[in-house]
């Protein structure tokens, strides 16, 4: 008798925090593949384990973690792999599918939502940075960065529009003349904005090597 692994496969169905913030993160880490016996599998590969843990927790899910060691010192990756047809088909109707990274798009997010959507996408593929500026001057200035990066502007953009439902202004798109890629920043106040939208309430669920970036500066 075959042995299925379980998983939550009504986890895409109903949004929810917990839900917004694994969707933000699998927009920026995650992807969809499809093999030639018409299986669909959606993955997440990430350095951090202890998050992938607690995605796997909360997706109600038994499949194995697996482990790919790099060399040069690399961190080593691991992978949480799920293979549902019906999961896969409700990231689709959610606006992803296996060509994510030239058309992604944001789904249609309720707004109490949004901040942890935002939150689980700055943690795939967001970094905040903190450091001196104009050091020629007498007087350098410390100032603190928060950018996401995505390979598609429109998607950074409707990210750019969704702080805006949440008080932001400005936010500028630089994209990369040799490189294929684009990066939404923000800068001082508006950066710290974003701490607040993404920490807005107590969850798990975030890397707190991003987090202590934040609360570094905010000590200074």
């Amino acid at each position: 008798m075959p042995i299925y692994k379980k998983v939550n496969k009504n986890f895409f169905k109903k949004w929810s925090y917990d839900m917004a913030y694994v969707l933000g993160f699998f927009a920026a880490d995650g992807y969809i593949t499809h093999n030639k016996r018409g299986s669909s599998f959606w993955s997440i590969d990430i350095i951090d384990k202890e998050l992938l843990i607690s995605i796997k927790k909360i997706i109600d899910s038994d499949h194995k973690i697996t482990e790919r060691i790099r060399k040069n010192n690399d961190s080593n990756i691991y992978r949480l792999q799920i293979g549902s047809k019906e999961m896969v088909e409700d990231l689709s109707l959610l606006g992803f599918n296996a060509k994510k990274s030239s058309n992604l798009t944001v789904p249609n997010i309720p707004k109490k939502y949004i901040s942890d959507f935002i939150r689980g996408y700055f943690d795939g593929d967001g970094n905040v940075w903190v450091g001196r500026v104009h050091k020629e001057r007498k007087t350098s200035t410390v100032i603190i960065q928060v950018a996401f990066t995505s390979v598609s502007k429109n998607f950074l953009n409707s990210i750019r529009i969704l702080l805006y439902t949440q008080g932001l202004v400005g936010g500028s798109i630089y994209t990369h003349k040799t490189r294929n890629f684009s990066r939404l920043a923000f800068v001082n106040k508006n950066a710290l904005k974003i701490y607040k939208i993404m920490y807005n309430r107590k969850t798990p669920l975030f890397l707190n090597r991003k987090k202590e970036v934040f609360e570094r500066y905010m000590r200074l």
